[in-house]
């Protein structure tokens, strides 16, 4: 297919945008209303020229076939404990999204909601005494949730619904007949029965967190932004649950700061305040604004998470260089006393306890040929114990991880990871993917669209880039604001060691990234397309001189900057992949994946690129779209996540020479 001959016409319209001394050419801003004929008619022209492309991928039905073996893993989490009640999800081989259970008894099943599996369980809480669930759900992948109260025993709705949520955090106040929640960027509100909901907490157009003691007594309140929050704690016994005298914690902070009153009776703050890789300090909740620092920060890992058990024992979870590992300390004195044994190098989640104390504590383990699975600690012993395994097992590839260090275009250090079955050498088809963003790391994990890959024999590289959380604050900072080239750097210099040792060649080379990843590859193919032959960008950003106006845009600004501020539209601009396409550059083959109801990165991005690129290009190689209905930029069912899994590993295979036979 000559396929420069295929693309559906679109009028490139004369719009120039004069501000703050710039001239933004923005040639396609119609295809951004999605009800404008014009743009159902191109998209639906995208839509056949895909899926007659997709059609010719020879290894897609291959792919497909592997994902669904490989995806038979299930899924189980830690235990949530109240009481002797213990709540957790699970998901079986053959179940399309997560069931809560109680004990072992199934309370909410996404699907008996709805056939279609277009509804999703967003979030769930359970009251302080195990009796009712605030459970939230989303429809169409939209996850702008309604909030409902199941009471277990009965199995009946009591409650609900309530608008305005958001995977918003819940705290019940003892009883289980009230609680408050976060209405999403309005603040934190009072729960009745009777259904007078009143907001007790409001600081404006912010994300807002919640959480209350064990038993009931202290109310933690939080509201910032991606660079810093505020903190509040509240004495409820003191008065009215509806009108409560937070005291400040953190006001102000150019930090993030979370806490907790634990089953001891101290208060915990985990902070990067003048610590990029995380300490802990303890307080009196009496007096929540006098800390003192409990565990210093480790100058090469990340403090991630912590619990208090029996024994003046204390639980501790970092991340070395994207590996976990979980400390046991003296809860009064900080010192380490214990390493608690793990199954493997890979990465740790979700550390629980029960409230009131006690000597267990569960976490998630998962390494990339492990589905993520249960363990289970014992402080009288310093023993763990498999808790419960993935529900479904699978044969996988023997691979090997390779841990790479390399030298970014300002010198600075960088790790990436290497997974590929033994081999001989030579070159080899690769996928090299990344994130860079908003403090969040990239961890060893099971990964079925991975696996496929290496057993194909293919290469998969994940670069730890700066603007990431894997080594603290300081490395998200600075990949941020007017350091964001700081990861298309980190990342060019990623293809540019995995070429000079071998592993590949910019003819076998894929990118791929999603969201924030979208943007990354996004910049990638527009500053250095002769490194790639083929790029999968999914629900990526790529109009940054526009992104604000759409989506969770607004809330980004900390993140990005704001187009509205001359000196931060400048920066955007420098990088914005909409705004660096060239005409007559032979750009590598690009496959742009987004979802018709996702609200949190609007698919005009994608859109107005696609339309930019095809218009641009001087190659043959394919510029082309994928648009799927109804799911969003979250959760959605399995066999659609692996469907388009399947459209992207066998369009990189296409592109780089991959054959899996």
């Amino acid at each position: 297919m000559k396929f420069q001959d295929s693309y559906p016409p679109a009028d490139r319209v004369p719009l120039v945008d004069r501000r703050d001394g710039h001239e933004i050419e923005d040639p396609y801003r119609w295809l951004e209303d999605p009800a404008e004929p014009r743009t159902r008619t191109w998209l639906a022209a995208q839509d056949r020229l895909w899926r007659a492309t997709a059609a010719t991928l020879a290894h897609r039905d291959r792919f497909l076939a592997r994902l669904t073996e490989m995806s038979v893993t299930g899924l189980v989490t830690p235990p949530v404990w109240r009481g002797d009640r213990r709540f957790h999800l699970r998901q079986s081989t053959s179940q399309e999204h997560p069931v809560l259970y109680c004990d072992d008894t199934p309370i909410l099943d996404p699907m008996t909601l709805d056939l279609t599996g277009l509804t999703t369980l967003d979030d769930w809480q359970p009251d302080l005494e195990g009796r009712r669930v605030a459970y939230q759900i989303s429809r169409s992948g939209d996850e702008k949730a309604d909030l409902y109260v199941l009471d277990v025993a009965s199995g009946a709705v009591v409650d609900g619904p309530i608008g305005g949520c958001r995977y918003s955090p819940v705290a019940w106040l003892p009883g289980g007949e009230a609680f408050y929640y976060v209405r999403f960027h309005e603040g934190v509100f009072l729960h009745r029965p009777d259904g007078d909901d009143r907001p007790i907490f409001t600081r404006g157009p912010v994300s807002y967190g919640v959480q209350i003691s064990a038993g009931g007594r202290w109310l933690m309140i939080s509201a910032g932004t991606a660079t810093g929050n505020s903190l509040w704690l509240a004495d409820l016994s003191a008065g009215d649950p509806a009108a409560p005298r937070p005291h400040p914690v953190q006001d102000g902070a150019h930090a993030r700061t979370a806490g907790a009153v634990a089953c001891d009776g101290r208060l915990y703050l985990l902070t990067d305040r003048d610590a990029p890789r995380r300490r802990l300090c303890v307080a009196d909740p009496a007096e929540p604004a006098a800390w003192r620092e409990l565990i210093p920060e480790d100058p090469e890992a990340v403090l991630g998470a912590f619990t208090v058990l029996d024994g003046d024992r204390l639980l501790v979870s970092r991340t070395r260089h994207a590996v976990g590992e979980i400390a046991v300390h003296h809860a009064r004195t900080g010192a380490r006393l214990a390493e608690v044994p793990l199954p493997g190098s890979g990465s740790i989640a979700s550390l629980t306890s029960r409230p009131e104390g006690g000597s267990e504590a569960w976490f998630a383990y998962t390494d990339a040929v492990t589905p993520p699975e249960i363990w289970r600690y014992d402080a009288r012993t310093n023993a763990t114990t498999l808790w419960s395994a993935a529900p479904g097992r699978v044969a996988l590839p023997d691979v090997r991880s390779h841990h790479i260090e390399y030298a970014s275009a300002d010198g600075t250090h960088v790790r990436m990871v290497v997974v590929a079955l033994p081999s001989p050498g030579g070159p080899r088809p690769a996928i090299l993917t990344g994130y860079g963003g908003f403090g969040i790391p990239l961890m060893p994990g099971y990964a079925a669209d991975s696996l496929a890959w290496v057993e194909a024999g293919g290469v998969l590289a994940v670069a730890n880039l700066r603007g990431g959380g894997e080594e603290g604050e300081a490395w998200h900072r600075d990949g941020m604001l007017e350091r964001k080239q700081n990861v298309f750097d980190d990342f060019a210099a990623a293809a540019g060691k995995l070429i000079a040792d071998g592993w590949t060649t910019p003819r076998r080379l894929g990118i791929w990234g999603e969201s924030n990843g979208g943007l990354l590859v996004g910049a990638a193919v527009t500053q250095r397309p002769e490194l790639f032959a083929a790029a999968v960008c999914s629900a990526g950003l790529l109009d940054m001189a526009r992104y604000h106006l759409s989506g969770l845009g607004p809330s980004w600004k900390g993140e990005y900057g704001d187009p509205g501020d001359p000196e931060q539209l400048a920066w955007l601009l420098g990088y914005s992949p909409y705004h660096h396409v060239r005409k007559g550059t032979d750009y590598p083959a690009t496959l742009f994946t987004v979802s018709a109801a996702d609200t949190r990165v609007d698919p005009m991005h994608a859109r107005k690129m696609c339309a930019a690129m095809q218009w641009a290009t001087g190659g043959d190689r394919p510029i082309l779209l994928r648009h799927e209905q109804d799911v969003g930029h979250g959760a959605r069912a399995v066999s659609r996540s692996i469907g388009l899994a399947a459209d992207a590993l066998a369009f990189l295979a296409a592109r780089t020479g991959l054959d899996p036979a």
